[in-house]
């Protein structure tokens, strides 16, 4: 890899952007038939030289103060609190934690949550702070598949629709 494509790495590393430095890298390495794998090992390299140099991203906060604000800072009326896996080859499974708008129609990002060392799985840590939330909020609450990471299970408007019948 050229000197200015470590150096753009290396920016990225250290500022925890892991997928702009994955991209860089297999751009850079794509043309001597490198895949996205080999990419993904040399970032990994880099995060592991450079070490306590990250600025490593702090978590989304799962407290109910911070999500209550976040919901209300969205623009529609909250429906229902959705939890739901998704995953990648950087991060394995992890949970999104998203509002269900009504009027318009839509939904809102909260939090992801990922595996936390020091934590709850992100499963159990999800659906707690989802239930809080939407207890709060006098809304559902909506988790298809909380022990087991699955992204191809009904949503929460495919559940309602389902139960209302034709």
């Amino acid at each position: 890899m050229e000197e200015r494509t470590r150096r753009e790495v290396d920016a990225d590393v250290l500022r925890d952007r892991r997928m702009s430095a994955v991209r860089s890298v297999w751009e850079a390495l794509r043309p001597l038939g490198l895949g996205l794998h080999e990419a993904e090992r040399v970032v990994h390299l880099r995060y592991e030289v450079l070490g306590e140099q990250v600025q490593r991203t702090p978590p989304d906060p799962l407290d109910a103060p911070s999500l209550v604000a976040r919901a209300a800072a969205l623009p529609g009326r909250v429906a229902a609190v959705e939890a739901l896996w998704d995953g990648d080859t950087v991060h394995d499974w992890f949970v999104l934690l998203v509002a269900v708008l009504d009027a318009p129609e839509g939904e809102g990002h909260l939090a992801t949550v990922h595996h936390r060392p020091d934590g709850s799985p992100p499963g159990v840590a999800a659906a707690e702070a989802g239930q809080a939330l939407a207890s709060h909020l006098g809304v559902p609450f909506h988790f298809a598949s909380p022990d087991v990471p699955d992204d191809d299970v009904p949503r929460w408007r495919t559940a309602q629709r389902l139960a209302e019948g034709p």
